[in-house]
């Protein structure tokens, strides 16, 4: 798949999730073979009026790489201004939002209520092409409302105006993230370009992603909540995608090293104080599905250092401990944790 002239080899990227895919989280899910990274929802007036934090959620390492910034903002001038400004961190490509559901973003005007002014959407499009020197994006909803499914029509006119490649979460903005994914919509937005389409929603695993990509014949797809506390769900989804091999789930001890790793890494790019309160959210999805694991959200809402981390990493994985032998321990991991 090619991205304007950025050639992606992988088909599971990972989806912008504010609060979530920050730098560390994006750096170790392309260390598990996620196809490209997006970073968090980024607000074009921010940038433009030199906010320090949305400088910061610009901000792209090496290790992520191939990378986006993801902007969103109703203002063709000023979401040009702001794509300039992102240029300045080097991303491989800029990624307009378009279907961002939250009321602080859609009741501006920005992200999915765009859907609801295609014309808008278009200039927007077009004023952030005529600036910027790496391929442009789109990600959107099918549509506002079951009354107005106009992905299709958006995701042309957004071609038209110089899009490199759009990506289609499978809900309305009024669905939110409630369940139920239409594909048909997906589909009809893949019939309706020349250019590479990414399906989103409820991509969790191997057998999920190959269902996406059969029924709407899309070019890859994006993992959103799925990755949270699971980010070697890439190298799950990849050898299903290239073998048809399905990987068994890491055992407990090998989870836990992760979120470990994680945390450091936190730490590293946030300091202590911030990282370990965000840590707290992301220690929660990891222990999902492991027994106990209502006891063990409870106690990592207390923790407050990374020494507090590790004692309650310990006292999970020894409470696996016990058993006979590898295999034994092994069967009793695996059968403990749910996707």
């Amino acid at each position: 798949m090619e991205i304007g002239s950025l050639k992606i080899e992988k088909r599971a990227s990972l989806a912008p999730m504010a609060g979530a895919a920050d730098r560390a989280f994006r750096e170790l899910c392309s260390s598990y073979g996620a196809a490209f990274v997006v970073g968090e929802l980024t607000s074009s007036k921010g940038v433009s009026m030199g906010d320090k934090k949305s400088g910061k959620l610009l901000s792209i390492s090496d290790c992520e790489r191939p990378a986006a910034s993801q902007l969103f903002g109703d203002s063709p001038a000023v979401m040009a201004e702001a794509a300039e400004e992102a240029l300045k961190y080097k991303p491989d490509f800029i990624d307009i939002n378009m279907g961002c559901p939250a009321p602080k973003v859609s009741s501006n005007g920005c992200g999915s209520a765009l859907m609801k002014n295609p014309q808008l959407a278009g200039e927007i499009v077009k004023a952030v092409v005529a600036v910027s020197t790496v391929p442009v994006t789109v990600k959107m909803r099918t549509g506002w409302d079951e009354n107005s499914l106009n992905a299709p029509e958006l995701a042309k006119i957004c071609e038209a105006n110089g899009a490199s490649m759009i990506t289609v979460h499978g809900r309305t903005k009024v669905q939110m993230y409630s369940p139920g994914i239409n594909y048909d919509i997906i589909r009809k937005v893949k019939e309706s370009v020349k250019i590479p389409v990414i399906g989103n929603g409820d991509v969790l695993d191997g057998k999920s992603a190959l269902s996406m990509i059969e029924k709407t014949g899309c070019d890859g797809v994006m993992v959103g909540r799925g990755a949270l506390g699971r980010p070697w769900v890439f190298r799950e989804i990849n050898t299903f995608l290239e073998t048809g091999e399905i990987l068994p789930e890491p055992t407990i001890e090998e989870r836990m090293d992760v979120l470990k790793n994680h945390i450091a890494k936190l730490i590293e790019y946030k300091g202590e104080y911030i990282a370990m309160r965000e840590a707290r959210k992301h220690a929660a999805w990891y222990v999902k599905g492991i027994r106990g694991a209502a006891k063990y959200r409870a106690e990592i809402g207390k923790i407050n250092t990374f020494s507090d981390l590790e004692v309650l990493i310990d006292k999970i994985t020894e409470s696996c401990f016990g058993f006979g032998d590898t295999d034994e321990f092994d069967k009793f991991c695996f059968n403990n944790i749910k996707k």
